[in-house]
């Protein structure tokens, strides 16, 4: 029996640091499940694992893809279970780790299928944007799949500024006359493994207060030089982030430096909270306080598996 042991949880609350617990306890290798830390150029400000941590536990999707590079959910996943395929060669357990829920349940139930769309509604979608920008699209999407407009504003509302996936949203409603929702989660996928999910969650002052701790510390770590390096390109998609944003309004000059630290703690706090919500649906998520000793967290994984190691 091959088991992904999966970690989730919000930012700051310490899955890197479970995550090495466990793949050392277990002789194993962790993929990462972080939209961000895909990218090389993005280091400080999307908390990629320290060169120490790296070392201690062989890492699969840190730092892989290039900002200028196309890369979907759908590209993830089949790459993931490709590299999943490969790590159950030579063991029983992978680690999978991350905050990206909708990255998570590709992995863990499969990515949704739809159907062809003419190429004609594509292009229309595509003109009526650049015609009438980003509003155009929301409030398309707001008539068309209402439910899934909310779906979005409360867990994932920076979807609503990517144009992307957007105009996917709206093709789909307009091409096959449907919802964009009713096309989720209707395939069941097979997956070779059996997941075990471990959640990770802190007092809601706790939680925040590390993140506001750890925002300090990646500014003193370089992140307003890294997001000053990465400004000429803030229009594109993998930089439309908590932590880049903020500084990039700093670098227009329409904020100053202190209120935009505080916006990166303030939306950084809101992003956790959104990352909570959507784990919380998982019913099959065991949670644990952050500071659980592992030892509680490796018996919990044995009683799961039915070994004794």
């Amino acid at each position: 029996m091959k088991h992904l042991i999966t970690i989730v949880g919000p930012t700051a609350i310490g899955k890197t640091a479970l995550s090495i617990q466990i793949a050392n306890h277990y002789n194993c290798e962790i993929v990462s499940c972080d939209s961000r830390q895909f990218f090389k150029e993005m280091t400080i400000g999307t908390a990629v694992p320290s060169v120490a941590e790296l070392q201690a536990a062989p890492h699969h999707f840190i730092q892989n893809k290039s900002i200028f590079e196309g890369y979907t959910v759908g590209d993830y996943e089949k790459q993931v279970i490709a590299t999943i395929d490969t790590l159950f060669q030579t063991n029983d357990y992978v680690i999978l780790v991350g905050g990206s829920g909708l990255y998570v349940n590709a992995v863990l139930k499969g990515f949704d299928e739809f159907p062809e769309i003419e190429h004609s509604i594509r292009e229309s979608v595509t003109a009526n944007y650049e015609k009438l920008g980003i509003n155009y699209l929301q409030q398309q999407l707001q008539q068309l799949d209402p439910e899934y407009f909310k779906t979005i504003t409360a867990d994932n509302p920076q979807t609503l500024l990517n144009p992307q996936r957007m105009m996917r949203f709206v093709e789909v409603c307009l091409g096959t006359g449907k919802p964009y929702s009713s096309f989720l989660n209707q395939k069941q996928h097979s997956r070779p493994f059996t997941p075990i999910i471990i959640g990770l969650e802190a007092d809601r002052s706790v939680l925040y207060n590390r993140i506001n701790q750890r925002v300090t510390i990646m500014m003193e770590n370089g992140l307003l030089q890294e997001a000053k390096a990465l400004y000429p390109n803030r229009e594109l998609n993998a930089l439309q982030t908590v932590g880049y944003r903020e500084l990039f309004d700093f670098f227009d000059g329409t904020i100053k430096l202190d209120f935009a630290i505080e916006e990166i703690k303030k939306n950084s706090r809101r992003f956790a909270k959104r990352q909570l919500t959507w784990f919380k649906r998982d019913e099959n998520t065991t949670w644990f306080d952050f500071e659980t000793p592992y030892k509680e967290v490796f018996d919990h994984i044995n009683k799961k598996t039915q070994i004794t190691l």
